[in-house]
């Protein structure tokens, strides 16, 4: 307990000395919304949920480096619904204001502008437009360490809370369904399964892709027989 405040103590205090008008802190409004989210999140019983009638929200971010403990940041987040094996027409983006310029590489790489950062909304604000979209629904990423990661040092920073979502990584199925292949990035899985992704390292476009590629592990997974991800929890298990 005394190492956990002290964790907290010394976050605060990093806050304190590296000040970032993108972590300026949520209104007791955002923060409300939150608590009451986790306790919905709480009361969710996802695993026993027929693949059909499975909602999620397939997301993506893209960053200015892979580590958020080191000074890297959130650029942008995209995300879409999905229902089973449909895709849904309800989409979020949002660009996260920030007054520090990224890289020319990275802004070259996402395709993202000095101006848009100055002009987007802050990161509480980002944060809670994204969860008011989300709702209670679990979270779907490919590589998902690197979306955990992020979201979990944008959520202690913006909103002094906790990121309480389970995210869900596409491999989590892709393994069982492609079991001997050495498919890894998601352009290598978009080759493989001809999704067609119009804008590589855009949020928004890569949460799409990603989304294809979930519909359609969907379809196997059901085809080998699982009908909701515990079957899944349970065939990893004895793989263990």
């Amino acid at each position: 307990m005394v190492m956990n405040h002290m964790l907290q103590f010394i976050r605060q205090v990093s806050g304190r000395l590296h000040p970032d008008a993108s972590a300026s802190v949520a209104d007791p409004g955002q923060l409300a919304y939150i608590r009451n989210l986790h306790r919905e999140i709480k009361k969710q019983d996802v695993l026993n949920t027929p693949f059909d009638e499975l909602s999620v929200v397939v997301f993506d971010i893209e960053t200015t480096g892979f580590y958020p403990y080191k000074g890297d940041r959130m650029l942008s987040i995209g995300a879409v619904k999905v229902q089973g094996e449909r895709m849904l027409e309800e989409t979020f983006y949002s660009a996260i204001r920030s007054d520090a310029e990224p890289s020319e590489e990275v802004q070259k790489l996402t395709g993202i502008t000095v101006e848009q950062l100055k002009g987007a909304p802050l990161l509480p604000d980002v944060l809670k437009n994204f969860y008011q979209f989300v709702k209670s629904d679990t979270l779907v990423a490919h590589h998902s360490s690197h979306e955990k990661q992020f979201m979990k040092q944008a959520n202690w920073t913006a909103l002094k809370s906790d990121f309480q979502h389970r995210i869900i990584d596409t491999s989590f199925l892709t393994k069982i369904v492609e079991p001997d292949s050495d498919l890894f990035t998601l352009d290598d899985y978009c080759e493989h399964y001809g999704i067609c992704n119009h804008q590589r390292h855009h949020a928004l476009y890569d949460a799409l892709a990603t989304a294809h590629l979930w519909t359609e592990s969907i379809h196997h997974i059901k085809r080998l027989g699982y009908d909701h991800l515990n079957d899944v929890y349970a065939h990893i298990a004895k793989l263990k």
